[in-house]
């Protein structure tokens, strides 16, 4: 589901922003950042705000810092949701999480053809859906879902690839009841492994739509952060 949440902190959109720079990958515009000798990948899925987001672009730095080649699509073909646009499940209807999936596999392959040997997929909100999708067929070698939407049991029981899901105390969207039915869900899914945290006293959305000037945000995102990194390094080698 989405809520209006899924809108809250809109980021001010800067395609100047990151470390990086944008190439057409898999026929996707995306902001490239990271080692082009890594044969490594992770790749970002925004929330509905889009590849843009200056904090998202500071995050695929931090991940490239770490040896990844970072690669962050434009899944939205130049049209994120604006705040005061048209309304979310408008514009969700034209970007469709199942669009998403089939359009991240040629990236996937696109990276493969640079020499890269595993690949992670980190996906936010409405990304957090496309990266289960392609945990279920082993197109990645781990996945970690921060603040999911659209995710659902099914989904979790369908993922056949180490999985990481970051959720908030606060949050419509994914509440922690939900959260928890993950992590009983891929309990029972011993061959896979899972890690499953409940953030306390962050909303959704939590880990890319913070104030920087707010300290404990910048806190809480950091330890987000240093989950997914953590993540990423012990299973994607």
């Amino acid at each position: 589901m989405s809520s209006p949440q899924c809108c809250a902190n809109p980021p001010t959109l800067n395609p100047n922003s990151g470390a990086g720079h944008v190439e057409k990958l898999g026929g996707l515009d995306t902001y490239v950042t990271g080692s082009p000798d890594s044969k490594l990948a992770a790749v970002l899925i925004s929330d509905i705000f889009g590849y843009e987001a200056p904090n998202l672009r500071k995050l695929a730095d931090k991940v490239a810092a770490a040896g990844f080649y970072v690669a962050v699509p434009d899944f939205f073909h130049g049209d994120p949701h604006v705040d005061g646009g048209r309304p979310l499940q408008e514009w969700i209807n034209d970007h469709g999480v199942d669009k998403g999936f089939e359009e991240a596999k040629p990236v996937i392959q696109a990276l493969k053809c640079k020499g890269i040997t595993a690949t992670g997929a980190v996906g936010f909100c409405w990304g957090a859906k496309v990266a289960v999708q392609l945990a279920k067929r082993e197109f990645i070698q781990a996945a970690v879902l921060l603040h999911p939407s659209f995710v659902t049991v099914d989904d979790i029981k369908g993922v056949e690839v180490p999985i990481s899901v970051l959720g908030a105390e606060i949050d419509q969207v994914s509440p922690p009841a939900l959260v928890k039915e993950f992590e009983e869900a891929l309990t029972a899914k011993s061959e896979v492994d899972s890690f499953v945290k409940i953030f306390p006293k962050v909303a959704h959305g939590w880990s890319v739509r913070y104030n920087a000037e707010d300290e404990s945000a910048v806190k809480a995102a950091e330890e987000a952060h240093q989950n997914l990194l953590e993540w990423l390094a012990k299973h994607v080698k």
